[in-house]
């Protein structure tokens, strides 16, 4: 969804009465935060067999749900969806299983919720605790990628949050047959269904963000200008993720060998991913050496290469890289490269261009490697490995709600734990602030326990 089509949404409302559709918004919000105030109180155990109910559900409903993702890429193609756009929109079997599997090893990661952070004595039978809670109610609007539906849903069911999905127009069928088959799952073992909600208009995005007597949430997963409109648009608190503008530095001390494997799996395994690799940086000292190497594999791959100046002087068949280039998120098979005179001027093109996402080095200079790694300011920066490890299953997550590349947590690949809130407690017997000011106020103890 665009943002022109939001506001198009928007605009076609603004003159008349409140639609048809806001009232039973409203009634799906009430609904949700009611069945997530029972997810709430469920023990570790019971949401665990919610989450098996809804593997066996969805693993039972294969067919189904296939069939109506096929459906789904045959009219995206009709319309003529961009190549990014449809690579995260078809789910195969293979995809599918996958993503079942993704759901049951939430089930297998500690109930992020009532764990105690503080728990302190203030005075004598006075005692504080810090206990993580539930958020309440998320709302997560998506393009595409209709396995987000089964990891958001497990996810949220594993924290005691209720969920009100919204899909791209293009994968309105996927995430219809998938959250059928997540409500029958729950509904088997006494589970209110009515914890996972899926919107399917237009209107009911804009509707959604107006929702914050009922939501607690938003998790916007699209481009920059998405997540933007969304942002200025709500007065619910929101978990951005925008571009992923992804930078791999090869260092002039890196082996070349491992900087190709490294910037192959980066750039050509998924592509379209958000922590696939927009900018190949290289140091001047090693790129003669490097350069020919890795366009050769990339070039195989069907990668289009686009250079400074100094890099079309070692690749003469480069296209020239222009300002827009050094900023874009491609989401496809091109990547950008400049040459670089030292490790500050990676660090500082890096900080200028990037989006906080996910970045990386190659190098066998540890000096050079903490540098990188203590002054790129992103989510994720890591050493000899891929940006693709950006990602909340491989973190051992389970799964991920999206990535954040806020600076306040939660940051990175988000999983239960930004999905958790913390109260108070305190329990005392007659204790009142009186006794504890003026002039002969008794002093607290302030002594913690455990």
């Amino acid at each position: 969804m665009t943002v022109s089509q939001i506001a198009l949404s928007q605009g076609s409302n603004t003159s008349a009465a409140p639609s048809q559709s806001a009232q039973p918004l409203t009634e799906v919000g009430r609904r949700t935060r009611q069945a997530a105030r029972q997810l709430a109180v469920m023990s570790a155990e019971a949401k665990n067999q919610a989450i098996e109910a809804i593997a066996q559900a969805l693993a039972a409903a294969t067919t189904e749900i296939l069939a109506a993702n096929q459906a789904d890429c045959e009219a995206a193609l009709a319309d003529h969806i961009s190549k990014p756009l449809y690579g995260r929109l078809k789910l195969d079997a293979v995809k599918l299983e996958g993503a079942i599997a993704g759901v049951r090893d939430v089930a297998r990661l500690s109930d992020p919720v009532g764990a105690v952070h503080i728990h302190r004595e203030l005075d004598e039978g006075l005692v504080m605790k810090r206990v993580s809670c539930p958020l309440g109610v998320l709302g997560v609007i998506f393009e595409s990628r209709p396995d987000a539906v089964m990891q958001i849903s497990a996810l949220a069911v594993k924290s005691g949050n209720g969920v009100i999905l919204k899909g791209g127009k293009e994968a309105v069928r996927s995430c219809q047959a998938l959250v059928k088959a997540i409500q029958q799952g729950l509904a088997q073992v006494g589970v209110n269904p009515a914890a996972v909600q899926l919107l399917t208009t237009r209107e009911e995005t804009r509707a959604l963000l107006q929702l914050d007597e009922y939501v607690d949430l938003i998790i916007p997963r699209g481009s920059n200008a998405f997540v933007r409109f969304v942002q200025e648009n709500t007065r619910i608190s929101v978990l951005g993720h925008a571009d992923g503008v992804c930078h791999l530095y090869v260092d002039k001390a890196a082996k070349i060998e491992q900087a190709v494997a490294i910037a192959l799996d980066a750039k050509v395994g998924y592509p379209s991913a958000c922590n696939a690799i927009e900018t190949l940086l290289v140091h001047q000292d090693i790129a003669a050496d490097f350069l020919p190497v890795v366009a050769a594999q990339l070039h195989s791959h069907q990668v289009e290469l686009r250079g400074d100046e100094a890099a079309r002087q070692v690749l003469n068949s480069l296209k020239a890289a222009t300002e827009e280039d050094w900023a874009a998120e491609y989401s496809d098979l091109i990547l950008s490269i400049r040459i670089v005179d030292a490790l500050e001027t990676a660090i500082d093109h890096i900080n200028t261009y990037g989006s906080r996402h996910t970045d990386a080095i190659v190098t066998e200079d540890e000096a050079a490697a903490a540098t990188f790694i203590a002054q790129v300011d992103a989510a994720g920066v890591y050493h000899n490995c891929s940006t693709r490890f950006a990602d909340g299953f491989r973190y051992g997550f389970g799964a991920e709600v999206g990535i954040s590349t806020q600076k306040m947590p939660p940051r990175g690949p988000v999983g239960l734990e930004g999905l958790v809130t913390y109260k108070y407690q305190i329990v005392g017997n007659g204790h009142v602030v009186a006794t504890y000011s003026g002039a002969n106020a008794k002093p607290f103890t302030h002594r913690d326990l455990d």
